[in-house]
């Protein structure tokens, strides 16, 4: 199993997220990250998806996808040619004799505190997706009470912008 991240600019109105979520369930196949968020364009959104699968399942969705009226325009987003990121906030116990072991871990993945309690903190992290797996992985051991991540958001490199046709062998 592969992750891919397709991003589509589709119509901003309601319903399109609930006609492109029911696709994917349709089909039996997960969304690992769905993030959609307004453009430049008020009459577009833009939906970033993340799906663990293989090739036949990547061609299948986006394919399925590209039927759909609503969606204007689609691409997979590799991570070579593409800025991808995500925000986590993660609230950790943590009991004054501890604080400064988290404040040196918080410096060294550059999170924030954004909350601080008696016996508690919440951190804010932003970053590849893979950085944050790993900042989750060093914190873990402290007590996660609570965690949020809002889904991996994708944009072009550079002056690149999603294709005006798409191309699924030039997708896998």
């Amino acid at each position: 199993m592969k992750k891919y991240t397709i991003t589509a600019l589709v119509s901003n109105k309601s319903g399109v997220l609930t006609r492109i979520s029911g696709l994917f369930a349709r089909r039996g196949f997960n969304i690992d990250s769905l993030c959609v968020c307004a453009t430049e364009d008020a009459s577009l959104s833009r939906m970033t998806i993340v799906l663990n699968g293989d090739d036949y399942i990547l061609s299948q969705m986006t394919k399925q996808m590209d039927k759909l009226i609503d969606v204007k325009k689609i691409a997979l987003a590799k991570e070579e040619d593409s800025v991808l990121r995500e925000l986590l906030l993660i609230k950790v116990s943590v009991p004054a004799e501890k604080r400064s072991e988290i404040i040196e871990i918080k410096d060294v993945y550059k999170a924030k505190i954004v909350d601080l309690s008696p016996d508690s903190l919440v951190l804010e992290i932003t970053g590849d997706p893979n950085k944050l797996d790993g900042f989750i992985g060093v914190i873990r051991p402290y007590g996660i009470l609570e965690m949020a991540r809002t889904g991996v958001t994708a944009l072009a490199r550079g002056d690149k912008k999603l294709k005006d046709e798409l191309d699924y062998n030039e997708m896998i």
